[in-house]
Formats: C-alpha cells, sequence, structure tokens
C-alpha cells in the first residue's frame, strides 16, 4: 500500500502541473511556436516516437561507452594512487583541475582533435572527461575508509601493500565506487548531450540533434517531445542502476 502511494503521489502532482500547463496555454492563446501545450506535445511524440527512440538509443550508447571507458580510467588511476602516495600527489591536482574545468570549454579542442568527420568520437571523449572525476574520487575516497584496526591487524602479519590493497582496502570501497558509478552515469548522459549540442553535426544522430533540428525549424512541441525523451531515459537509467546499488550493497554486507 506504502508503495503504492509513493508512486501514485507523484504521478497526481505530474498530471496537475500538466493540466494547469494546458489551461494555461488555451486561456492566453500563447503562439505554439513559444510554448505549445502538452497535448501538442503528446502528438508530437506520437508521431516521431520511431525517430526519437532510435535518437534516445544512440545517445544512450554514447553515455554508456563514456561510462565504461571512464570506469576503466577511473578506477586503474584510484588504485594506482592507492599503492603510491607520490603518484597520488601528483595525479590529484589533475584530476580536480579537469574536473572544475568546463567541458564545454574544451569541447572545441576535442571536436578537432577527433576529426571533424568523426563528431562520434568527440562526444564519447566528452562525456568521458565528465564521468571520469565522481568515479576517481569515489574510488580514491573508499580505499582510504578502511577500518585502521583492519590495517593495523595486517601490518601486524606483515602483509604487502599490493595484498593490503586488495583484500582490504578494495572491498571496503566497494560502496563508495557504487555511489560514484551512479552519479558517473548521470554525468554522463549529460556529457553526451554537451558534446552532440557542440558537435552541431547530424553525424552524432543523438536527441541532441533532434533538439537543435526542430529549434531551427521553430518545432518546439518536437523539442519538448526530445526533452520528454532523454528526461525518461536519464531517469529509467537512474533507478536501474540505484536498484543495482542496493543489490550489491546487500551482497558485500553479507559477504
Amino acid at each position: 500500500m506504502k508503495s503504492l502511494t509513493a508512486i501514485a503521489i507523484p504521478l497526481v502532482f505530474i498530471a496537475l502541473l500538466l493540466a494547469i500547463w494546458e489551461t494555461v496555454c488555451r486561456l492566453t492563446g500563447v503562439p505554439a511556436y513559444l510554448l505549445p501545450p502538452p497535448s501538442q506535445i503528446g502528438v508530437s511524440l506520437a508521431e516521431g516516437w520511431p525517430l526519437l527512440l532510435s535518437s534516445a538509443w544512440n545517445t544512450l550508447f554514447t553515455a554508456l561507452t563514456a561510462l565504461v571507458v571512464a570506469s576503466l580510467l577511473a578506477s586503474s588511476l584510484a588504485l594506482l594512487t592507492a599503492l603510491s602516495p607520490v603518484i597520488e600527489r601528483a595525479v590529484q591536482p589533475v584530476a580536480v583541475t579537469l574536473q572544475v574545468t568546463p567541458v564545454i570549454a574544451v569541447a572545441p579542442l576535442v571536436i578537432i582533435w577527433a576529426g571533424l568527420d568523426h563528431p562520434e568520437r568527440a562526444v564519447v571523449v566528452l562525456a568521458t572527461i565528465v564521468a571520469f572525476f565522481p568515479i576517481f574520487s569515489g574510488a580514491v575516497t573508499g580505499l582510504k575508509a578502511s577500518d585502521p584496526d583492519l590495517e593495523r591487524l595486517f601490518d601486524l602479519y606483515g602483509a604487502s601493500r599490493l595484498q593490503k590493497l586488495l583484500r582490504l582496502r578494495l572491498p571496503s570501497a566497494v560502496p563508495f565506487l557504487l555511489e560514484g558509478h551512479k552519479v558517473a552515469a548521470g554525468l554522463a548522459v549529460i556529457g553526451a548531450v554537451i558534446g552532440e549540442f557542440v558537435a552541431g553535426s547530424g553525424g552524432a544522430q543523438g536527441l541532441a540533434w533532434r533538439i537543435l533540428e526542430a529549434g531551427n525549424r521553430l518545432q518546439t512541441a518536437r523539442m519538448f517531445a526530445a526533452l520528454f525523451v532523454l528526461a525518461v531515459m536519464a531517469a529509467l537509467l537512474h533507478a536501474l542502476l540505484q536498484m543495482a546499488e542496493r543489490r550489491a550493497l546487500v551482497w558485500w554486507r553479507g559477504r
């Protein structure tokens, strides 16, 4: 009963907002190219859903590819910093600088380096840059979160630095790694959309390109339809990762 109530409350609230939106658009007579009513957006969504779903898959595939690449790079680098404090002191400022630099500022350079004929490569790189830091930060924090008493116990038994990393610090970092990947997944979608916007090329046939295409034609309802698909896709991805995180934490605590 509680779960049904938890689902019904936001649905009712969203329905109320849509009803107010529809009413305001009809009473004020606002032009559709400025603010289309939800009914018109629904028609546009129904008419263009095959193309929107194809574009959503392209954006999602790009984001997931970037997430995998960012995970491999960030996790490997975090493991190296755990083995050597010197590497950590050398890498940390670079990672922080990369995080605080707006990705849109380096996007033109990445597009040139990736090749103007291959905008999809630039989009993956940009999404990887955005998704890198949450995983790296979570991994580094988790690798330092092991129980000090267990650290001393490992030292007492003469464990090597590598043994402590694999058998103590890495298992302790699991919750932080899961949270970092969950945050990075959402940022990867954002990075993919930003990359598609900056690339501004039909070679990257994602949802951002559909938004640009519709905006250039003043087809505002199609823009809202693409935004709706993008929001639903990102929400479903977040929900799936949250579910996976809960199950993984149950297994981890059981271990």
